[in-house]
This record gives structure tokens, C-alpha cells and sequence, in this order.
């Protein structure tokens, strides 16, 4: 398939540049394997589901992760953005900057001093005076995407991370769970609806877009990723009581379906993954898969097309526009249930 396949146009207006005033406000498109399109609202998620599925989220928590500065000697702005601590003193890092810093340039990243090191893809090594993690808990910023076209204020500190976020390593929030607050998770219990977690730490690549027209030459940038034990066991449980697996996200999508062996079941791992799902993947981890509205020409809508149907995502994103939904990361959502034959659909 081509890139211009996943392409579609989004009046400005729709792009949610700031949260809702609660974050179970969101509006939820329910988009059934057949049948009619349904308009509904996160809060009625509990009676959308049903007794005996297990929600997966992803707990990654969202570094301090921006960082800006300057060259030492030209005085040159930079702009840091930290892709993974990779050692006490060294992290890599995306730079933006009006020429590109080369190996062995000194930098002045907030107070701290940095040297750059090789590259290593789009990304360069940098190694700090002072331990990386306590350099972003004081200079660094919540690295908020290009596309809401603003610096963070205050409210994003809490708001771009989900309630139950604690294993820190992201630099951006696994969306979809922007929209749980402790009351909603507690109907969701209450409902019969269990809970589960897995781990994906979201890297900068995220942000990079895709650069062919051919999707199957596109690679994804690697990420890490865990699925403890108690998770895996969770899915067999439900497996076993005719429950459904229920991905909040993206992130919990690709980790599950990372993590599937070759009978089918999803085990207790950790590691890298650069899982790219696009139509024609075979979805053997997940049932019905809650997520935001997606970017044009992305790899993300890629994905919810391969689960859903790339006409059935067409027809979605289509009502979603004339319906004034609210897009991307801090916009409205969708729960899709996975189609049989998502090329056909």
C-alpha cells in the first residue's frame, strides 16, 4: 500500500490543542466490526463492556523529556529531545538546531553541561556532567507534540500522563489513556471489567514521519517493552472464561502482539520491539481496541486500519470530521472492534 492511502484532511479547528475540563469528557466513537456507527461518551464505557474482559494499559509514565540550550562557543539554540537514558551520565537524543551539532560539540543543555557523541540513526549519544534523570527533573519540559503548536503550561504537567502512569521512560503519552480517571476505573471494576498492565516506553520516533511512499520499506524505530507475568496470566484467565482482550492504546496493541508465541499465547517478556502493523497483520492478542484519532499519513493509523478495515476507518474518521470530534492526542476516541478481514473492510 501507498502512503497517500492513509492520508485524509482535518480542518484545523478539530486539533484539541488543550484537554478537556475533565478527562472523561471525551466524546467515544464506537466502531463495531459490522453494523452502524455509534456516537457515545467515555463515561459509558462500563456498559459498553462487558463482565469478564480485561482492559491492558500501558503504565510508562512521561519524562521531563525536553530539554533547550545552546552551543557552547557560537551560542546556536538547541533543542534536546530525549529518546532513552541509556546510562547515569548518557542519554540519546533527537537535536534540532540550524546546523546540525557534530561528534564532540559542547553543548549547554538548561544548566548542564553536554558533549555530543556519534549519531546513531536520527538520534545522537550525549553524554552530561551530572546525572541525566535529575537534569530533566529540573530544566526539562513535557516534550508536547509539534502539532499542538504551543509550549506546556502548568495543567500539562498532570494532564499529558495517565492516572495510574509510574514506570518512568516515555516521551509521550500512550494517549487512549488520557481519558481514564480513579472514579472510571473504579465503574469499570464495579461492572465486572478486570484490569491488567503492560509497559512500552514511547521513543522519539514517534514524532518522525514517514518518509516513503512505499509503506512496506518504512522501519520503526525500536522501543522497550515488558509484559509481566501477572498480565500474561490475566490474558489466559480471560482467554480461558470467554472474556475479551481490550488494548487501551496503541502502545498496549504493539506490546501484546509482540509478546504472542507460537501457539497463540501472550507470555511473561521484556525486551525491544519494532512491530509494524499494517493492513493484513494478523491480530492474534487483541479483541477490541480503544484509541485516539490518529494523524494523517501515520503509522498509528496504519495500525487502526489493519484492525478495523481500511474503508471502516475511511468511514469513521469521515463521520468523525462531520461530527466535530475533537482529534489527536488530546481529542476524542474510538473503541474498535477487530475485523475479520480488515482488507475487505
Amino acid at each position: 500500500m501507498k502512503l497517500s492511502d492513509f492520508d485524509y484532511d482535518l480542518p484545523d479547528a478539530l486539533i484539541a490543542r488543550h484537554p478537556a475540563a475533565r478527562r472523561t469528557d471525551s466524546r467515544l466513537l464506537v466502531v463495531p466490526a459490522d453494523g452502524a456507527l455509534a456516537d457515545r461518551g467515555i463515561a459509558d464505557l462500563p456498559g459498553l463492556l462487558r463482565a469478564g474482559d480485561l482492559l491492558v494499559l500501558n503504565d510508562t509514565r512521561v519524562l521531563q523529556a525536553r530539554l533547550l540550550g545552546s552551543k557552547v562557543g557560537s551560542g546556536g539554540r538547541v533543542e534536546a529531545l530525549i529518546e532513552r537514558i541509556t546510562g547515569t551520565h548518557e542519554a540519546l537524543a533527537l537535536l534540532r538546531a540550524s546546523k546540525t551539532p557534530r561528534a564532540g560539540t559542547e553543548l549547554r543543555l538548561g544548566s548542564a553541561r553536554v558533549v555530543v557523541g556519534e549519531r546513531a540513526g536520527d538520534c545522537f549519544m550525549l553524554r552530561f556532567d551530572e546525572p541525566v534523570d535529575a537534569v530533566l527533573e529540573r530544566d526539562g519540559s513535557v516534550p508536547l507534540p509539534p502539532y499542538l503548536g504551543r509550549t506546556p503550561d502548568e495543567a500539562d504537567g498532570s494532564r499529558y500522563q495517565t492516572v495510574y502512569a509510574r514506570e518512568p521512560g516515555s516521551v509521550a503519552a500512550p494517549t487512549a489513556g488520557l481519558h481514564f480517571d480513579e472514579a472510571l476505573l473504579a465503574r469499570l471494576r464495579e461492572a465486572g471489567v478486570g484490569t491488567a498492565f503492560v509497559t512500552l516506553h514511547v521513543g522519539a520516533g514517534t514524532f518522525q514521519p514517514v518518509r516513503v511512499d512505499d509503506v512496506s520499506q518504512h522501519r520503526m524505530h525500536s522501543e522497550r517493552f515488558e509484559v509481566p507475568a501477572a498480565t500474561a496470566e490475566a490474558i489466559a484467565r480471560t482467554r480461558a472464561a470467554g472474556g475479551r482482550i481490550v488494548a487501551v492504546g496503541t502502545t498496549s496493541l504493539r506490546t501484546l502482539e509482540s509478546a504472542v508465541d507460537d501457539a497463540g499465547r501472550v507470555i511473561a517478556t521484556s525486551g525491544e520491539t519494532e512491530l509494524f502493523v499494517t493492513p493484513g497483520f494478523r491480530f492474534r492478542a487483541v479483541d477490541l481496541l480503544l484509541t485516539n484519532f490518529h494523524l494523517p499519513r501515520s503509522t498509528l493509523l496504519m495500525l487502526v486500519s489493519a484492525f478495523a478495515g481500511v474503508s471502516r476507518i475511511r468511514h469513521a474518521y469521515a463521520h468523525a470530521i462531520a461530527g466535530g470530534y475533537r482529534f489527536y492526542s488530546y481529542g476524542d476516541a474510538m473503541l474498535l472492534e477487530r475485523c475479520a478481514d480488515a482488507l475487505a473492510n
